[in-house]
């Protein structure tokens, strides 16, 4: 990068020698982002997926402010405190019912961590020490630490650290023609006795593209597992907080998981945290009179007060009618721009799941998050002022529910211009198939 500003900072994601200089971003409002050079992008993606109520919003501004006056940060071991509380109860409530307990840390990736240890010494705990294996689906992505690494897509991403990772069974994601055998190779490796938990992405696989699956192809997993004795992990990350059109995807499901995990929305953007919840069943395996029961891990900043007081902030908008009526009406739009544009001949296809539409354009080069039409739509979106980093020719869209109707067409209409200008590939266009 050429830009002095940035000489000291290494960005995520981000091969530093070739990649253009990074936007100077000066401040936010909703929707908006307003950079240093004067210039103002629809925040499409909502900045990572974790501003559900887009940018500077006032409520949880002034409630971490006010935290802020009070207690700013407490070591949460021997000690708790009402944001934290607050909190916890709040989502127990807006859970589905079989969640009882909720355990603090600070990020996607850690929920999963958590969620992960949580499971493997569940057994250990019960005496079933075979129990160490876990399932996972093939294209998932749950995060850069090295669990997370481990239960995700073997790809560029880990390469370096393949060797380092451990042992996971992986499943194809379920749909109409493989769901038999699906079903199939769970029972089989079900009947071993080893696996200890079954984790997934549900309805939406969102960093390996918005690869999406039924709910009622994934309750029959999850039953399969449940009468093998297999717990179940949901990691909502991604789609928590009403991305599905609902609060939490596993509200589609019938079949509920043992674990959920929690981050990105959980605080509308402002700040960093992420929460494990469990069933009665989990916890009771760790209270016990027996040290070495209990369950050891933590964070520094573990319920830090000013991000529950944002969580509890933003869990108050989310359930508020209007947020709701938001998440509604950005669901009908997106189905009626799929209906426009699913027809064209650039589009291979169309995928919707409430607020997360995902357009994968055809290319002479693999689907892939390497496919270097990503570049050329990011800079032609740019270029109109609407900001949406596609993953390599998957182009998505996640609002934050507080975006207008004026705004969401101007992405849209975006989007339509961007499949007027591009040219059909030449030679064989991309043709592997999609979930």
């Amino acid at each position: 990068m050429e830009n002095k500003l940035n000489d000291v900072i290494w960005y995520p994601f981000t091969q530093m020698k070739t990649a253009k200089a990074p936007i100077h971003i000066e401040s936010a409002k909703d929707a908006l982002l307003f950079s240093k050079d004067g210039k103002e992008y629809i925040d499409a993606i909502s900045s990572w997926w974790v501003n559900i109520h887009g940018h500077a919003n006032p409520i949880i501004a002034k409630a971490i402010s006010d935290q802020a006056n009070k207690l700013e940060q407490v070591i949460f071991a021997g000690f708790t405190h009402s944001p934290a509380l607050d909190l916890a109860k709040g989502l127990i409530n807006v859970l589905p019912n079989n969640f009882a307990k909720v355990f603090f840390s600070d990020n996607g990736s850690t929920s999963v961590e958590v969620a992960l240890k949580l499971a493997l010494q569940y057994w250990h705990n019960k005496g079933f020490k075979q129990k160490t294996n876990i399932i996972a689906f093939e294209n998932s992505y749950h995060g850069d630490t090295f669990g997370a690494m481990s239960i995700g897509a073997k790809n560029e991403f880990n390469a370096a650290f393949e060797q380092l990772l451990f042992k996971v069974d992986f499943l194809p994601v379920p749909n109409a023609q493989n769901l038999e055998t699906v079903k199939q190779q769970l029972k089989t490796i079900a009947a071993q006795g080893t696996t200890a938990a079954f984790i997934f992405e549900p309805l939406v696989q969102g960093a390996s593209g918005m690869l999406m699956h039924k709910a009622e192809h994934l309750n029959e997993l999850l039953k399969i597992a449940h009468d093998n004795q297999i717990l179940t992990i949901a990691d909502e990350v991604m789609t928590g907080f009403g991305r599905t059109g609902k609060n939490f995807a596993i509200e589609h499901l019938s079949e509920k998981p043992d674990i959920i995990c929690l981050s990105k929305g959980i605080t509308g953007g402002f700040m960093p945290l992420g929460v494990t919840v469990s069933s009665q069943k989990i916890f009771d395996a760790f209270y016990s009179t027996e040290v070495a029961k209990t369950f050891f891990h933590g964070h520094s900043y573990t319920a830090n007060p000013l991000a529950c007081s944002a969580a509890n902030a933003s869990l108050k908008l989310l359930t508020d009618p209007s947020c709701q009526k938001q998440i509604q009406e950005i669901t009908q739009q997106h189905a009626l721009f799929a209906e426009r544009i699913h027809s064209n001949p650039l589009v291979k296809e169309v995928r919707q799941t409430g607020t997360i539409l995902a357009i994968e354009l055809i290319t002479s080069e693999k689907t892939s998050y390497f496919n270097s039409i990503g570049n050329k739509v990011n800079d032609f979106c740019l270029e109109k002022g609407v900001y949406l980093r596609p993953l390599g020719n998957i182009v998505y869209i996640m609002p934050p529910y507080c975006i207008t109707e004026s705004q969401l067409n101007k992405v849209y209409n975006t989007l339509f211009e961007l499949l007027t200008s591009l040219e059909l590939p030449h030679g064989k266009p991309d043709q592997q198939n999609s979930n």
